[in-house]
């Protein structure tokens, strides 16, 4: 069960908007999301979202879309939302039968996907890992200085610069694979990097690494991290999620 008081220490200032065209779940959920952000609009297709975020497209920090609307479905609706604003973090609701759309979202680097019907738990916990990058992408905005000491914990950290992985002041061996798959989780941290971007990655560096191997890898990586700081999401890749 999350806390909300944590929920809330990420979430109070930020501004959400929630599409979803079926009425009732529209208004349910929109009532438990006033609870936590500061301003929660709503629209009821993709339409109206878009026009919406066109008159303001500063004004939200954080997307929650259904896929399948009329007129314009999410699909369509984030392809335009990320011309305006490729940062844009958006949070696609999807029903068994939306499959055909994933790999497309996929494609688009969507922040998360939440299969319907929506597990409130599983949606706070994700606007809480999306929220706090939100904060994390606005601290790094207002200062001068190149972030190269990641927390990864209390205790924890990865120093970009060096590549090394330390708990206080002792240093955590990696391996060179291991180094390579922490730089690019912490280049963009809560971004969803799937098989094909990592696999990319190490071509690009002359270094073979298939999907099966990924796995493995990062079995081994997590034993030396501390818990749930790399995300697996089935079918779509991994992430490093952010602590503030």
């Amino acid at each position: 069960m999350l806390n909300s008081k944590e929920i809330i220490s990420h979430t109070q200032n930020l501004n959400i908007l929630f599409v979803e065209d079926h009425e009732d779940l529209r208004i349910n959920t929109s009532h438990i999301l006033q609870k936590f952000y500061k301003t929660v609009d709503v629209a009821e297709n993709g339409e109206i979202a878009l026009k919406m975020y066109k008159e303001s497209p500063n004004k939200y920090d954080i997307i929650i879309s259904d896929i399948q609307m009329p007129k314009l479905n999410g699909v369509e609706l984030t392809k335009n939302i990320y011309k305006i604003n490729p940062n844009q973090i958006i949070i696609i609701l999807s029903a068994h039968n939306d499959s055909i759309y994933l790999q497309e979202l996929i494609n688009l680097k969507i922040e998360h996907f939440l299969k319907k019907p929506i597990d409130y738990q599983e949606l706070l916990k994700a606007l809480l890992n999306a929220s706090k990058r939100v904060n994390m992408k606005k601290i790094n905005s207002t200062s001068n200085n190149v972030h190269t000491l990641i927390s990864l914990s209390d205790n924890v950290t990865f120093n970009k610069d060096n590549n090394l992985l330390y708990d206080n002041t002792t240093v955590i061996t990696l391996t060179k694979f291991e180094m390579i798959f922490m730089q690019l989780l912490t280049s963009d941290i809560g971004k969803i990097f799937s098989n094909e971007d990592i696999t990319t990655h190490y071509y690009k560096l002359n270094e073979n690494l298939d999907a099966a191997n990924i796995r493995k890898m990062v079995s081994k990586l997590r034993k030396k991290l501390p818990s749930n700081t790399i995300e697996s999401l089935y079918g779509v890749g991994y992430r490093l999620l952010p602590f503030i």
